[in-house]
């Protein structure tokens, strides 16, 4: 098939994980850091050779364990952290040394730059210096350089993470144009990058796939802890009530969200600012495990469930681990679902 079919099992960084991506699809590979994102990105790309399983770019295997082909045979456009660029060349010429390096030469090299610097709104920039350029435009830049290679795939291992929240918007930009009818691998801590860029979502944990569907899906409904925690949302195990779920560690919440039959093994997810926090109004109980700072709010861990809380309501309440606490959430707040399989 055309697109991104890959196995990569590395040995020594216990990684084995799977991946396809369609032809004209973005899947974004998320999880914690030394998860295997990037050794994935880098198997791929050819720079590590497979210990077992194979990579297929557009129906074409380069890596089966045994037959290694090289990364510049690949037909690979890889973005990384920083640009790279090389300082002794222009913009133009930057973006060009790929079809140059592939044996096109002269004008169509630069018909090739200049194409691919106007997809990333940086044609203005091609007579420049790299060393003139800022973190933003340079980003801009190393985007154009992929794409002006033909690239049968393009990998980009967390192309924005280097830069300021302006620049971040206008590379954004870029790449939503780049990534437009190709196979695309996005590593990413971002969720604005999910959304902008992603139709589909994996998450890795320890080297292995532990979720994985479509962006709405993992940001909305997410099955694992990692993804939960990226979407920004509590997550919390449990069995079906006809109201909502009653939790494995004691007590019931509703939902108003519709809920699964009786009996079944669902999981219930809410944001940390619905839940409120009491020390003997309605909810269910827990004892406190941590209370921790939180972009400006305080978070309250207690058992299983997890609570954002005003400074001035922590101060009142006068949280400390170890004491009991009563946590409600709105039914409207509750969303109760069975796991993906």
């Amino acid at each position: 098939m055309s697109g991104l079919r890959a196995h990569v099992v590395l040995r020594d960084r216990d990684l084995d994980v799977t991946l396809e991506v369609g032809p004209d699809e973005c899947l974004a590979v998320i999880g914690p850091n030394g998860a295997g994102k990037s050794s994935v990105v880098e198997a791929v790309a050819g720079l590590v050779r497979l210990d077992a399983g194979a990579v297929s770019i557009d129906g074409r295997t380069v890596d089966d364990g045994r037959h290694h082909v090289p990364s510049h045979r690949r037909r690979v456009g890889l973005v990384g952290q920083r640009p790279d660029l090389f300082p002794h060349l222009s913009v133009a010429d930057n973006v060009a040394y790929g079809p140059r390096a592939s044996g096109v030469h002269g004008r169509e090299a630069r018909l090739r730059s200049d194409a691919a610097l106007t997809v990333v709104d940086a044609l203005a920039l091609a007579p420049r210096d790299p060393g003139s350029l800022s973190g933003g435009q340079a980003q801009r830049v190393a985007i154009a350089r992929a794409l002006a290679a033909d690239p049968a795939v393009l990998l980009l291992d967390e192309p924005t993470s280097a830069l300021d929240v302006e620049a971040r918007e206008h590379v954004r930009a870029a790449l939503a144009t780049a990534v437009s009818g190709r196979p695309t691998v996005l590593v990413t801590h971002d969720p604005i990058e999910v959304v902008a860029l992603a139709s589909r979502v994996v998450v890795l944990e320890h080297g292995r796939v532990v979720e994985t569907g479509t962006t709405a899906e993992v940001l909305g409904r997410p099955t694992s802890a990692f993804g939960a925690a990226f979407s920004g949302l509590a997550l919390v195990p449990g069995t079906a009530t006809a109201t909502g779920i009653a939790l494995d560690g004691g007590g019931e919440l509703v939902s108003g969200t519709g809920t699964e039959p009786p009996g079944r093994t669902v999981l219930a997810a809410y944001h940390p600012t619905a839940a409120v926090v009491t020390r003997d109004g309605d909810g269910v109980v827990r004892r406190v495990r941590a209370v921790e700072p939180q972009d400006g709010l305080v978070r309250v861990r207690a058992g299983e469930l997890v609570a954002d809380v005003t400074v001035a309501q922590a101060a009142r309440l006068g949280l400390a681990s170890g004491d009991t606490v009563r946590i409600a959430v709105r039914p409207d707040e509750v969303d109760v679902y069975a796991p993906r399989r």
